[in-house]
């Protein structure tokens, strides 16, 4: 059999000229590239793999599950990352599902990691030579990390006067983590701080910005962008943005003469602040230190920094390490026909949230929670006590049922009950919505979920493969009228199997029915209309 192998490939900013020779030889002689869609649009060109798996944002596990699933089967599989796949990559990410799977370098698949530029660098070379002296890159996305580790990195970089880059600054929904880091950091740095924004480096739709600390909110800034932000020594020149090397103390710039020969710089007399190579202690006192630095900014910085150190934290280091936190996440209803919730229910729910989780309520009658506890249990229990439904979150199937009338039309309920105990919550390669309608009125617009379910003379009609949203939405195809009760779960099992097992990772149902043409006994059928726009009348 075929030995399998997973490179994990970072080609950079996505441009030919700054990929790795190395990137492109893996690249083509992969058998399946699996990356995000954006990012396999940047590198198609340059591969000529049998298959290409692409996913939408948010996906990595899945991603790194199916590219261990392949390499087993004996394929060579690229999983790609923009910048270099170890930093905010994929790198690490396979290595934990390996993991999690008892794989060891020795007897496992092989993997190679291969690097590629860092958007720190590739901005940074568009900007000038802004990241000259010390830098840290920070990602602001808090999907994996808790925003409260975030806003102590960020205090800490501030405090410490480095260079900073932002990966992940903002995006549709995440809108205040960037006004937050701009806030701390104006508390150590000048508000004409220089600060570069750069939107798809080397790309196609490249954007540059050159704009201050105080000012940067007021440019666009978005998940393609990268923020570079300066020190306290760092200077606009020429369009460019420039951040001193540091050794203004061992030469001057500008001069003919040098004030200091090379052999006379490692001199004490020169630099006093300096271990004695010998001793290991400092060579100069620290009085002599502070006359002769007093000007110097980063180091006030710090001993401040210093100073908020405890003797506890300096003799223990272990204790100033952030914490791992186990965050909870699942959802609740109160109930699959029932759109009312107690105030003891509601009470429960405060307090099992506490003050340090969160509440999402979404148009489905259902409250998305996160909560750190290391003992989710214990909050399963007390909820469901209280006539909670507690569901999974994330790629799962969930039913979504009408307001359901009562008298006549409440006969349906029971239906969309089982449906909802048999299968909500199966784990899927995307989230799965079942809409389920009382009677034929169908208000509950179940024609645009993935799966459409309409109860409509005693028996039910099937709708299969909705798109509710974009420029091609439109609603779900129907398949079948007049399902008998006592079929309908078993049709639906065998439908949702199917697609289990088949789909790509993070394929909605729509695009598997779209690609493989047939579900069970189901034919598909293009329900998307191309709208054809009249010309005006002036001409243009």
């Amino acid at each position: 059999m075929k030995k399998g192998k997973i490179f994990v490939v970072g080609f950079g900013p996505g441009d030919r000229d700054h990929m790795t020779k190395r990137a492109v030889d893996v690249l083509q002689q992969s058998d399946c590239i699996i990356g995000y869609k954006t990012y396999v649009e940047l590198i198609e060109p340059f591969v000529t793999a049998k298959a290409i798996i692409s996913t939408g944002m948010t996906e990595e596990v899945s991603r790194a599950q199916e590219a261990v699933k392949l390499a087993e089967a004996g394929n060579l599989v690229s999983v790609i990352s923009s910048g270099d796949s170890g930093v905010y990559g994929m790198a690490g990410l396979v290595y934990e599902v390996l993991i999690e799977k008892g794989w060891t370098e020795d007897e496992g698949i092989a993997v190679e990691i291969v690097p590629g530029i860092s958007a720190i660098n590739s901005c940074a070379s568009i900007l000038g030579a802004p990241i000259m002296h010390d830098a840290c890159t920070i990602s602001l996305s808090d999907h994996l990390t808790p925003w409260t580790v975030i806003e102590k990195r960020i205090e800490a970089a501030g405090m410490a006067d480095f260079v900073i880059a932002l990966y992940n600054p903002k995006s549709g929904r995440r809108t205040r983590q960037i006004q937050e880091a701009q806030t701390i950091l104006l508390k150590y740095r000048s508000p004409n701080t220089p600060v570069g924004l750069v939107k798809s480096a080397f790309r196609e739709n490249q954007n540059v910005v050159l704009t201050t600390l105080a000012d940067m909110l007021e440019h666009d800034i978005g998940m393609l962008t990268t923020v570079v932000i300066g020190n306290s020594s760092t200077f606009f020149y020429d369009n460019k943005i420039i951040t001193p090397r540091g050794y203004q103390r061992k030469y001057t710039l500008g001069a003919e003469k040098q004030s200091l020969k090379p052999h006379q710089r490692l001199k004490k007399e020169a630099e006093p602040w300096a271990l004695n190579q010998e001793t290991g202690e400092a060579q100069a006192g620290y009085e002599q230190i502070e006359r002769k630095t007093q000007e110097a900014s980063s180091l006030d910085f710090a001993l401040k920094a210093l100073s908020m150190v405890t003797k506890q934290e300096i003799e223990n280091p272990m204790l100033v390490q952030q914490p791992i936190e186990d965050i909870f996440e699942f959802a609740v209803s109160p109930g699959v026909a029932n759109k009312f919730i107690t105030p003891e229910q509601m009470r429960i729910l405060a307090e099992v949230i506490g003050e340090t989780g969160t509440l999402e309520y979404t148009p489905d009658h259902r409250f998305l929670v996160k909560v750190p506890t290391n003992h989710p249990e214990s909050m399963i229990e007390k909820l469901e006590q209280n006539q909670l439904i507690v569901m999974p979150m994330g790629d799962v199937l969930n039913l979504k049922a009408c307001d359901f009338c009562y008298g006549e039309k409440a006969e349906s309920i029971p239906y969309a009950e089982e449906i909802a105990s048999k299968l909500g919550g199966l784990k899927l390669p995307k989230e799965l919505h079942i809409g389920f309608n009382g009677c034929g009125m169908a208000c509950y617009r179940a024609v645009f979920d993935d799966i459409g379910i309409v109860y409509r003379k005693k028996k039910f009609d099937l709708f299969i493969g909705a798109k509710p949203v974009g420029r091609t939405a439109h609603a779900a195809q129907p398949v079948a009228e007049g399902i008998e009760p006592d079929q309908l779960l078993p049709l639906l099992t065998e439908l949702i199997e199917e697609y289990k097992q088949n789909a790509h990772p993070n394929e909605r149902l729509f695009k598997y029915f779209k690609r493989v043409k047939k579900i069970q006994s189901f034919n598909y059928q293009d329900m998307s209309s191309k709208i054809e726009v009249e010309p005006a009348p002036c001409g243009d």
